[in-house]
């Protein structure tokens, strides 16, 4: 039999519709029987209608609605009804009218649920991703992945709008070393040779500006064989952007035009026209982090003045190795940090107790800290317990305890965390994850709110003291600021790269730079980096040929998507907003992938799986 074709959705009936003749078509979303009254609520995409089997409705009508049961998928004919004004529900669009069944006919039945499909499963991550196309017909998981679709249409909108060109770039690539591991496709064609999955469309982007697109975008799907842990995924989507003949500014201008265009445009929040922009140094020694959260203030403070004029001996140890250290590498030519001591001030919260410290202190352990030192301020304004006696009483320098207090600015009631250590970015980084874990703790961290900044000014180099030799702290491609080049190889640690991320609420959303496309100043970056040039030809080849004929000056970022969209929503997991993503083991557990293939097919690509007497496995090429 022919079904019933919907002629309305289950979210776009109003009191206007009422005696009209519609179809539905959707699930069961909820069965109510009062006496011989059936209600049903039906749901689809657009919403949800409520379903009315009368008393004296048809015997067969009847005997279908008492079939019912969660998520069948059914079509019902009736009649729109107002609801009396004292039975709307004001909760649902569709709450001022009902549908009189005339006509019932079930399209599909629906097996036991392993979970609820509700407003928002409750179910574990692996049970919602066992059978993700349950979770996904709930009302939580629908309105995210609409988000994304908008947000999505709203970035082409844009682009397209300032005369971007949408360009697809490949998907097999060659290998070529980005960070990560690449995910490899054997090819049948040409036994031991592979394609690359691309980890980010950055070569090829590149050289479509030296092809002349001028303005190219893409919502590019990027690959990355990264160790299994938190929130990362084997694959993910970035609003992938680059530009000709720019500098940084037209790029940042850009960004902040679009993500101006995408809240307005999705949330109805207007973002301020300008974004914050904040030095990379400055990042590091106020909030400890180069992508702050800046919801909430507490900014850190340096107290290594106050320090070496207290008797708190380790903070003096901290202090003299690291300027024994930044001496030692300066006598080799090599600019690099000395030692310091941070501290937070934490508003309100001197009856914190014991265990309540020491879990903060656990958080800065995290990132190498050797402990935390606490202080508290008393009603009089005067510091008590923890390190107060390094810095008041009668052991102290004389006026040092006010001093310290005026500096702060802590005032009666607050509490005081300092964290030393002989590396600098130690003591900045690990009592900033202290900073990030209160602004948790103490509810400052709202979901709703969206606080933007440039993080600019970044370092060009990292020094490798393992390897004693300088990496590039970004990619290779990246432009030194113009300043700095006649100082390239003479002082690489004091070079700033014309580098940019966009953070938002504690995360970094994008990440950017303007590129070099002088090849000669490649070459020198190369040789910083004692990347050999036949291995760079032989990496980076193709790129490498294509600047000898006209680049242009040129800049680009690429925007997350997925963190986009998952902090628009209110959300901690990039999960809640891929429609099928993998689990925190790089696992799909709906269809079980990756899964192991025939030997006909590793046959075709010369590729034999052989296995050990402990059961390891190891793949083996034939040529």
């Amino acid at each position: 039999m022919e079904y019933l074709k919907r002629s309305a959705t289950c979210g776009e009936l109003r009191a206007t519709d009422a005696g009209k003749s519609v179809v539905l078509n959707g699930w069961v979303h909820r069965k109510r029987e009062h006496g011989p009254i059936t209600f049903l609520n039906l749901r689809d995409r657009y919403g949800v209608t409520q379903v009315v089997v009368e008393a004296d409705a048809a015997a067969a009508l009847k005997a279908a609605a008492g079939e019912l049961k969660y998520e069948y998928c059914v079509a019902v004919k009736g009649t729109v009804r107002a609801r009396p004004d004292t039975m709307v529900n004001p909760d649902m669009a569709t709450g001022a009218v009902e549908l009189v069944a005339e006509e019932l006919q079930i399209l599909t039945r629906c097996d036991t649920l392993p979970f609820m499909v509700d407003e928002k499963s409750d179910a574990k991550e692996d049970l919602r991703l066992k059978y993700r196309y349950l979770d996904l017909r709930s009302f939580s998981m629908q309105d995210k992945i609409r988000l994304r679709h908008e947000v999505a249409f709203a970035v082409r909108e844009h682009l397209v709008g300032k005369g971007f060109y949408e360009i697809e770039t490949p998907t097999f690539i060659r290998s070529t070393p980005e960070g990560a591991r690449d995910y490899l496709v054997p090819s049948r064609l040409y036994p031991g040779k592979f394609y690359a999955l691309p980890q980010s469309p950055q070569l090829y982007k590149q050289i479509l500006m030296v092809a002349g697109m001028d303005k190219y975008f893409q919502l590019a799907r990027c690959y990355r064989d990264e160790d299994a842990r938190g929130d990362r995924q084997p694959e993910f989507t970035q609003i992938d952007i680059e530009m000709s003949f720019v500098k940084r500014d037209d790029v940042l201008e850009l960004v902040e035009g679009m993500m101006g265009h995408v809240f307005q445009k999705t949330l109805g929040v207007e973002l301020p026209a300008k974004f914050r922009r904040i030095a990379y140094d400055e990042s590091i020694e106020l909030y400890g982090s180069d992508k702050p959260d800046l919801r909430f203030a507490m900014e850190m403070k340096d107290v290594g003045e106050f320090a070496t004029r207290s008797g708190f001996q380790a903070f003096k140890d901290a202090l003299a190795e690291g300027a024994a250290r930044q001496a030692a590498a300066k006598s080799k030519g090599i600019t690099q940090e000395g030692g310091a001591v941070k501290a937070l001030v934490v508003p309100g919260k001197a009856d914190y107790s014991r265990k309540q410290i020491e879990e903060l202190e656990a958080a800065a352990k995290i990132y190498r800290a050797k402990g935390m030192a606490w202080m508290k301020v008393n009603a009089e304004g005067k510091l008590e317990g923890g390190a107060s006696k390094f810095f008041a009483g009668e052991t102290a320098p004389a006026g040092l305890e006010a001093e310290l207090v005026a500096y702060l600015g802590a005032k009666p009631g607050d509490l005081i965390l300092m964290v030393a250590d002989s590396k600098r970015r130690v003591a900045c980084v690990s009592l900033g994850a202290v900073r990030s874990k209160l602004g948790k703790d103490l509810g400052f961290c709202d979901p709703k709110k969206f606080e933007f900044a440039w993080i600019v000014d970044f370092p060009m180099f990292e020094y490798n003291e393992e390897e004693e030799k300088w990496d590039t702290a970004h990619h290779m491609f990246t432009m030194p600021q113009e300043k700095y080049h006649p100082t390239l190889e003479s002082d690489p640690g004091a070079v700033k790269g014309d580098l940019y991320d966009l953070v938002m609420n504690g995360f970094e959303l994008a990440s950017g730079s303007i590129r070099i496309h002088d090849p000669e100043l490649q070459k020198r970056i190369f040789s910083i980096v004692g990347f050999d040039p036949a291995e760079a030809e032989r990496k980076f080849g193709f790129l490498t040929e294509a600047f000898k004929y006209g680049p242009p000056p040129h800049g680009g970022i690429a925007p997350g998507l997925d963190r986009l969209v998952m902090l628009m929503a209110g959300e901690t997991s990039i999960k809640e907003v891929i429609a099928f993503p993998k689990n925190s083991f790089a696992v799909s557990p709906m269809d079980e992938s990756p899964n192991e293939v025939d030997a006909k097919q590793l046959e075709e690509l010369s590729i034999r799986i052989l296995e050990a007497p402990d059961g390891a496995k190891t793949v083996e090429i034939r040529k």
